[in-house]
């Protein structure tokens, strides 16, 4: 009987506990969420700006070389990339 009593109030903490460490990460866990919806939102709003800069750019230069596509080209290569990729 003394040994039972001893295993149940044994449980009973390792369950109190395990709930206590259940509960902060689930509230770590939501912290992390958060701040994740916020860096995606935060993502999305610079390729935004960024699609735009790209738009704005092609339309003023026509066919100008786009500076991210020339990264990798040779000074010899022609940087004509009209005809190969579109935005």
């Amino acid at each position: 009987m003394f040994l039972n009593s001893f295993q149940n109030k044994k449980m009973e903490r390792l369950n109190s506990k395990l709930y206590m460490e259940n509960c902060m990460i689930m509230q770590e866990n939501e912290k992390l969420r958060k701040k994740a919806q916020l860096l995606n939102q935060e993502n999305q709003a610079l390729l935004s700006q960024l699609k735009q800069r790209l738009t704005m750019g092609g339309q003023k230069a026509n066919n100008a070389p786009n500076s991210f596509t020339d990264l990798n080209l040779s000074p010899s290569t022609n940087h004509d990339c009209s005809s190969s990729r579109k935005p």
